[in-house]
């Protein structure tokens, strides 16, 4: 039997409240259309949505399940979906045991909101037979982030986007690439404020990105590397542990570029609405469980100091600031992890550059969460 996390196996943050609290000062304030600064908090009600988890075996459907719970999402309604493979399998969910159903293209009838995080074929097959059925879709996938129509949200920045799209009529709402978010929630307040002209970012991805099984091997390969045994490699084709190489995704042999880095140069264009801003990234994989760090550098259209830069910050829903210089205290990916926010540190003008036009971030955020299932869930909050 599957069981979603315990609060106590989620731990307590060293910085904030309990790991995962949210404030509706950082969070709904910004997500609902209509102004309400409260979201909706009012568990299993006859009056909720009746919701789908599509792909709930694996580490973004469980993690689905803890923030459902966590945030009090309103639901009348649950269904449990997953491959032929894991159908039959059990689920606990507040309080009740689910069984794991078989996806196919008719679950949908009886759903008004499915969470999806199936993967890009199965998403193609039956994300569009749910929106058919009158099912509205929040996917985890890439298979419809770039599609014109589909928007591509995140609720802090560009939640006015989903704005056609009614909750039980149908329609797909993709979620971005998980470090797509995690950049843009820390850039966007100094995009807003001064416009950025161009963005270069390099990554440091978990072993999550990669799925349950990759964060099995990661672990599986630390205690073979240290015990001298022989490396299991059957998700990634080398060593993992105490290694980093180049993120795994295909790679485009004119340019260059893997997948990952064109993904985000393309969403980040799609979700500000602009192809006026340059990108360009390097993603690499990191032997870390689950958060994704990122080293971020901005140039600007107009002067920002580094202090006006922090105010920004400090005040962004969504964003946590850890920049201790004479401590040397910045985020880090376990300070990150399990948690909602988006932590930036290392706040400082670009020293290369003659101006204030110029300004480097180092930003760490829980690819689960915020990269994946906390995002789609918001984008859920945003259409009750």
């Amino acid at each position: 039997m599957m069981h979603a996390p315990t609060q106590k196996q989620m731990g307590l943050s060293s910085r904030r409240g309990p790991v995962g609290s949210t404030s509706c000062r950082r969070t709904s304030s910004l997500m609902r259309p209509s102004g309400r600064s409260c979201q909706v908090r009012a568990g299993k009600t006859s009056t909720g949505p009746r919701v789908a988890i599509v792909g709930v075996t694996g580490a973004v459907g469980m993690e689905f399940l803890q923030i459902l719970k966590q945030r009090d999402f309103p639901y009348s309604s649950m269904k449990m979906l997953a491959s032929a493979r894991s159908a039959g399998k059990k689920v606990d969910f507040d309080g009740e045991t689910y069984t794991v159903e078989e996806l196919t293209e008719n679950s949908f009838g009886d759903c008004d909101l499915a969470l999806f995080s199936a993967g890009g074929s199965a998403t193609k097959k039956f994300a569009p037979a749910a929106s058919d059925a009158g099912c509205t879709v929040v996917d985890n996938s890439s298979a419809f982030r770039m599609t014109d129509g589909v928007p591509l949200v995140v609720p802090e920045i560009n939640v006015e986007a989903m704005k056609d799209i009614k909750l039980g009529k149908g329609g797909i709402i993709a979620n971005p690439n998980c470090s797509t978010i995690i950049a843009l929630t820390a850039v966007t307040p100094i995009h807003k404020a001064v416009g950025v002209k161009r963005m270069v970012v390099s990554t440091y991805q978990a072993a999550s990105g990669a799925g349950q099984a990759a964060m099995e091997e990661l672990e599986l390969q630390t205690r073979e590397a240290l015990d001298g045994k022989p490396i299991t490699t059957n998700i990634f084709p080398r060593q993992y542990a105490f290694n980093l190489f180049s993120h795994n995704s295909d790679v485009d042999v004119d340019l260059g570029y893997n997948e990952e880095e064109m993904k985000l140069v393309k969403e980040t264009a799609k979700i500000w609405n602009t192809k006026d801003v340059k990108v360009t990234g390097t993603c690499v994989r990191v032997p870390v469980m689950r958060a994704h760090a990122e080293s971020i550098n901005l140039e600007l259209n107009a002067p920002l100091t580094v202090d006006e830069a922090r105010k920004l910050l400090e005040n962004a829903a969504g964003v946590s600031v850890i920049d201790n210089r004479k401590e040397n205290d910045f985020p880090t990916p376990l300070v990150a992890s399990y948690n909602d926010d988006v932590y930036v540190g290392r706040i400082r003008r670009d020293i290369s550059r003659d101006d204030d036009c110029g300004i480097d971030l180092f930003v760490c955020g829980d690819q689960i969460r915020k990269g994946a299932a906390l995002n789609a869930v918001q984008i859920a909050e945003a259409l009750l």
